[in-house]
């Protein structure tokens, strides 16, 4: 395959890997699979969040196959993108060999609270929420341009 047609890949990264980084995944290989092949894992997997598997399912997305797993499995792979979803995971995995790392939080499911229904509505709204960054970020790619040259400008400044 020539080299400008192979799939950029991306890693999204969590606490658990057990919803927002799941759905991002999902997300990016479903809206832009064509040109990024994602993957995600957590820095302490556990299991996929039941109520992240609804969300998503009532869109059409079936995440209940995939699961939890560790950043640890994807060290061998060179990542073009490493993001990680919340501030526990940049905090306990500040660094993962990728061409570019980024940071973008998204609420902590673990905080949800209140009825079934209540919990779901809360879960579709992240979902709603990392979908819209997904689309936003990713369809740019002189965005994403722009971020890898602000980010390695940062990085060599004294």
């Amino acid at each position: 395959m020539p080299e400008e047609q192979k799939k950029k890949r991306v890693i999204f990264i969590c606490a658990h890997n057990s919803a927002r980084s799941q759905i991002a995944e999902a997300f990016l290989n479903s809206l832009f699979g064509d040109k990024y092949g994602a993957y995600s894992a957590g820095v302490e997997p556990s299991r996929v969040n039941p109520y992240a598997i609804r969300a998503m399912a009532e869109i059409g997305i079936d995440i209940s196959d995939p699961r939890a797993k560790s950043v640890f499995e994807f060290t061998e792979i060179e990542m073009d993108l490493a993001v990680t979803v919340c501030d526990k995971a940049k905090q306990s995995c500040p660094f993962f060999p990728a061409k570019t790392v980024l940071h973008h939080s998204f609420v902590d499911p673990e905080t949800f609270t209140g009825s079934e229904d209540e919990i779901l509505e809360k879960f579709r709204k992240l979902r709603d929420e990392i979908k819209t960054w997904v689309e936003q970020f990713f369809s740019n790619e002189e965005a994403i341009d722009e971020y890898r040259r602000e980010s390695t400008a940062i990085l060599f400044k004294k």
